[in-house]
């Protein structure tokens, strides 16, 4: 692979992330957070639009919400799950 396509693939990824912490941050969340892992942690709570949140994400990428639980972020969240 050529260093030009390393180059976008990680700019892709990194505008994907941003745009994830944006409306994460719009929906009251930390704007550190993604909202998979703000769905990831309300999963576990037993949260309603969690779960289905996740069940979707799961049908493209397994255990997608689980993995990405970031335990460091959400203390900034203006309105908990």
């Amino acid at each position: 692979m050529t260093e030009r396509k390393i180059w976008w693939k990680r700019w892709i990824w990194n505008i994907l992330v941003a745009f994830d912490q944006f409306w994460n941050a719009i929906l009251a969340g930390d704007p550190d957070e993604t909202i998979s892992s703000r769905a990831g942690k309300a999963k576990r709570e037993d949260k309603k639009w969690a779960c289905i949140l996740c069940r979707f994400l799961d049908i493209f990428d397994e255990s997608h919400c689980r993995e990405a639980v970031n335990e460091d972020d959400g203390d900034d969240q203006i309105w908990k799950d």
